[in-house]
């Protein structure tokens, strides 16, 4: 026998010690002990089974429970846990232990210790060692959201995982001193489909329709990718995989001749899908766990309207139960974009821009701190950089503004993408994958108050329908059998100025020229129905609250340039007022506004606060 002091108590302890068991044990605690110190057991390419090793180790009143295998989506670990000198483990593997008035307690078994692991790892952020002369201040929880423009080829798949990995731990600037910016913690990394390869898979469709399948361009810049990066042989299979199942699909509609919106939804999915695992292998490459993820495996679930789905009002809630149970929170999923399931199991798309959709979505059920949306512009600007040269980022923007921007024509944001940021108020940041180091544009419920005008943007090639009653009906019954119509023939408005006899609205060019016919014949059995073509919506992103000092410098400019304005419609949202103009003076009346509200070059007095300023 011998006796053992326990430090944290009072008293010894008494122990019947085989001699010969003991001299076996401590052969095993130096031999483990050794393994130990080389790292073997953590080695990601030794798998040792629970049998390999020995159940218990005494050293210095401590032991070493029993081995646990944990797979992760990287690599392979073997968890062990020390424990009190007063718990056993029977010959059976149960855990057992000496409670303080000396009974024997039953523990946990072994899954229901790693189930006790798993349920303590923190889902918020975690502190990560910085690099020398980085910023030391705590990750926040981030979800980003990458489009195709920012993964258009190898080069920008590279690009976009050290971007990543830089967040998590920015450099400091160039004169060595510590970056000012934030480190992050990526819960989440959402991609849409490399390049133009949605427009190609489109354009696939079409062909197979004419009885010709290729696809050889998409097998080009996808396995081109993979080869580049010497992409582990498990992912090039997935990728190709993948490849072959598109390219079954298409000859299926050569011999049927049919694409639906169901095949044509199914069909776009595999740019995103082929983009998640090349962008995952690559992250990992880089030293950046990261796992790949189809949509629906992280709780993305639509309606059945394809082609244009809407997340169901579960999908938050899916969502969280999914990477609660799925995703480690220190592993980087890597989801698609833009595609979920409906309640069928079938695959549908959010329509165009949906990506940053299912970013805001995600983060609002991970509860992040930040989304981040990258772009290839600075951010929110003044107007669109492709007509006015002298664009501005906006550097602070409001909910509703940014949803009112990317409803009038914007390509920043996806017009529903707000919603989700919104109710969970979660700030959005959309900043720049060309250029990293601009401090984009943040969106939250703030926005920036101060200012009276924050962007320019526009809608063309909209149709503008004039209705008159010809009965004189009261304003309610008249507005009723309009409406009515309108949802008879399912044609949508995009703005409308009415009086008790009169209603003018915009029909959005994605409108059927047929479905607009019908409606005009329907509305004519009690209206008088004009059509104006060729039309184009100038909305500015402001403070209503201030549209006196607005539309004074407004109405003066374009009377400045003979710009005839010939609808406008104010009031019934709070941020922006929009003007119906002829498409061949959009250009014209937004540089000229740009210039005056934005550059200083106004030939026109600006009235601010009811002053001339």
């Amino acid at each position: 026998s011998q006796q053992q002091y326990h430090p944290n108590k009072d008293s010894c302890t008494t122990t019947m010690v085989d001699p010969l068991s003991t001299a076996l044990l401590m052969t095993l605690s130096l031999l483990l002990l050794a393994a130990v110190a080389t790292d073997a057991f953590v080695s990601p390419s030794h798998h040792y089974g629970r049998q390999q090793l020995t159940k218990y180790v005494v050293s210095n009143h401590r032991r070493l429970g029993p081995f646990h295998i944990i797979d992760n989506a990287h690599s392979r670990q073997i968890l062990y846990m020390t424990e009190n000198d007063n718990e056993e483990i029977d010959e059976t593997g149960a855990y057992a232990g000496t409670s303080s008035d000396g009974t024997i307690e039953e523990e946990e078994s072994p899954s229901e210790v790693i189930s006790s692991y798993k349920s303590k790892i923190s889902t918020r952020r975690t502190g990560t060692e910085a690099r020398p002369g980085s910023s030391a201040q705590t990750p926040i929880d981030v979800t980003m959201k990458f489009g195709g423009s920012s993964l258009a080829n190898a080069e920008r798949i590279d690009h976009v995982a050290n971007l990543i990995k830089d967040r998590t731990n920015p450099p400091p600037n160039e004169d060595g001193s510590p970056s000012g910016e934030n480190p992050v913690r990526p819960r989440a990394v959402i991609c849409s489909a490399m390049g133009k390869t949605t427009n190609s898979l489109l354009a696939a469709g079409e062909m197979a329709l004419e009885g010709r399948v290729d696809i050889e361009a998409l097998r080009t810049l996808h396995l081109g990718t993979c080869r580049k990066f010497d992409i582990p042989e498990r992912t090039r299979n997935d990728v190709e995989k993948l490849l072959d199942e598109c390219e079954d699909m298409l000859n299926g509609v050569r011999l049927i001749q049919e694409l639906s919106p169901k095949s044509l939804d199914q069909l776009v999915s595999y740019g995103e899908r082929c983009s998640v695992r090349i962008m995952a292998a690559r992250l990992n490459q880089i030293g950046v766990p990261a796992q790949a993820f189809d949509a629906w495996d992280v709780g993305v679930l639509t309606d059945d309207t394809y082609g244009d789905a809407k997340l169901l009002p579960g999908t938050i809630a899916s969502i969280k139960e999914r990477f609660d149970g799925r995703v480690d929170p220190n592993v980087v999923a890597v989801v698609t974009g833009f595609i979920g399931h409906n309640t069928k199991g079938k695959i549908t798309t959010l329509g165009r821009g949906g990506s940053d959709l299912t970013a805001t979505a995600i983060g609002a059920a991970l509860e992040v701190d930040e989304v981040q949306v990258w772009k290839d512009v600075d951010g929110i600007l003044t107007a669109d950089p492709r007509l006015v040269k002298n664009a501005l980022p906006v550097s602070h923007v409001s909910y509703e503004e940014a949803s009112e921007l990317a409803y009038f024509g914007a390509q920043v944001l996806h017009p529903i993408a707000m919603q989700p940021a919104l109710h969970a108020n979660i700030p959005v940041r959309v900043k720049n994958s060309y250029n990293p180091s601009a401090p984009g544009s943040l969106i939250d419920n703030v926005g920036n108050p101060s200012r009276m005008v924050t962007a320019i943007t526009c809608k063309r090639n909209i149709t503008l329908m004039d209705i008159t009653s010809l009965q004189m009906l009261g304003a309610y019954g008249f507005l009723g059998a309009v409406f009515a119509d309108f949802e008879k023939n399912k044609v949508s408005v995009d703005v409308l100025a009415s009086s008790e006899v009169s209603i003018s609205v915009t029909l959005d060019k994605k409108q059927k020229e047929n479905d607009i016919e019908k409606l005009r014949d329907d509305l004519s059995n009690f209206a008088e129905v004009e059509l104006h073509r060729d039309r184009a919506i100038l909305t500015l992103i402001t403070d209503v609250s201030r549209s006196s000092d607005v539309l004074a410098t407004v109405f003066a400019t374009f009377s400045m340039h003979g710009i005839q304005v010939e609808m406008m419609s104010q009031g019934a949202s709070k941020v922006n007022i929009s003007f119906i103009i002829r498409d061949d003076q959009i250009d014209d009346a937004i540089l000229k506004l740009h210039a005056c509200l934005f550059e200083g070059k106004c030939d026109v007095a600006i009235i601010e606060d009811g002053h001339i300023v």
